[in-house]
């Protein structure tokens, strides 16, 4: 599992074997204060069929160091987005994609990553096919809840201290955070190291810039500006990113009016699909891309 500059700051990524026959392959962006390692029971799903690339997003995981390196080749760019920002994050992605040379993509996001993705299909239209978010939606900006949201984060970003990995009882905790019934103790332990793990600068900045009302209010115009299809994943029990949420986001889509709309909702599943469900979502992504293949051959 190798490292890659993207705009000079080391980036860790797992990139998978080309399957015969596979077209485009998969980018799967995780969200904030995770990383990659979420993503392997899907990918574990979906490699025999489709080339599948993960990474650690700048300032999370195995990608938290030397951030203050970043520099883009033109500085006219770097001034369209903050450092944090989401269209910041999806020119790292749109970069690293070219310099992995996959020609096209289609982009799985999770939570804050889903925005990234839908972020980098309007940034870089001539690689991203298309976009299916994974317990991602928005659009809707509520003062008081959106207050306490930030509030919350930044308390749980600055509060961090180290010992907490010798606490045997807090991966039990963290295996029952945002999840409809609790995960395996391993995953709760991985959640606390990435906390952990998460660089301070980044993993607030991404937080206050990914919530303000405008950056609220301007997903939706995102997503209505898209030409790819753009799909959306649900977990019916998520209280992080309710259902109602999700489809409001994605109504602001074309495809939501079509008679199957664009729209999957998991039952029994929390704000971790991924890792609740890695079977039923790897489903849900395979028959997206199917039906697309399908609908471009027809």
């Amino acid at each position: 599992m190798p490292y890659t500059d993207i705009f000079q700051v080391p980036h860790f990524y797992t990139l998978t074997e080309k399957p015969a026959g596979s077209r485009a392959a998969i980018v799967f962006v995780h969200g904030w204060l995770l990383s990659q390692q979420y993503w392997q029971p899907v990918i574990d799903s979906l490699k025999g069929d489709f080339q599948c690339l993960s990474y650690d997003l700048r300032g999370f995981g195995r990608s938290n160091q030397a951030l203050e390196q970043r520099s883009l080749a033109h500085p006219s760019a770097a001034a369209a987005f903050s450092a944090y920002s989401l269209g910041a994050y999806a020119q790292d992605l749109g970069q690293l994609i070219e310099h992995l040379e996959l020609e096209t993509v289609w982009l799985v996001g999770h939570s804050l990553g889903g925005s990234i993705a839908l972020w980098a299909a309007k940034l870089f239209p001539e690689r991203v096919q298309g976009v299916i978010c994974v317990n991602a939606g928005g659009g809707v900006y509520l003062p008081q809840e959106f207050a306490q949201f930030r509030r919350a984060g930044q308390q749980i970003v600055r509060w961090r201290p180290r010992w907490l990995t010798t606490l045997p009882f807090l991966k039990y905790a963290f295996a029952r955070l945002m999840v409809a019934h609790p995960l395996a103790a391993n995953w709760g332990e991985k959640r606390l190291v990435d906390l952990l793990a998460a660089h301070e600068a980044a993993a607030t900045g991404s937080l206050l810039e990914s919530t303000t009302e405008a950056e609220v209010h301007r997903l939706p115009q995102v997503v209505a500006s898209l030409k790819q299809p753009v799909y959306f994943t649900a977990g019916a029990q998520d209280t992080v990113m309710a259902e109602k949420y999700v489809r409001h986001l994605a109504s602001f889509h074309p495809l939501f009016e079509e008679p199957q709309g664009n729209v999957t909702v998991l039952p029994e599943c929390g704000h971790m699909a991924m890792v609740e469900q890695p079977v039923a979502l790897a489903q849900a992504i395979q028959a997206v891309l199917r039906s697309r293949a399908t609908h471009l051959a027809a």
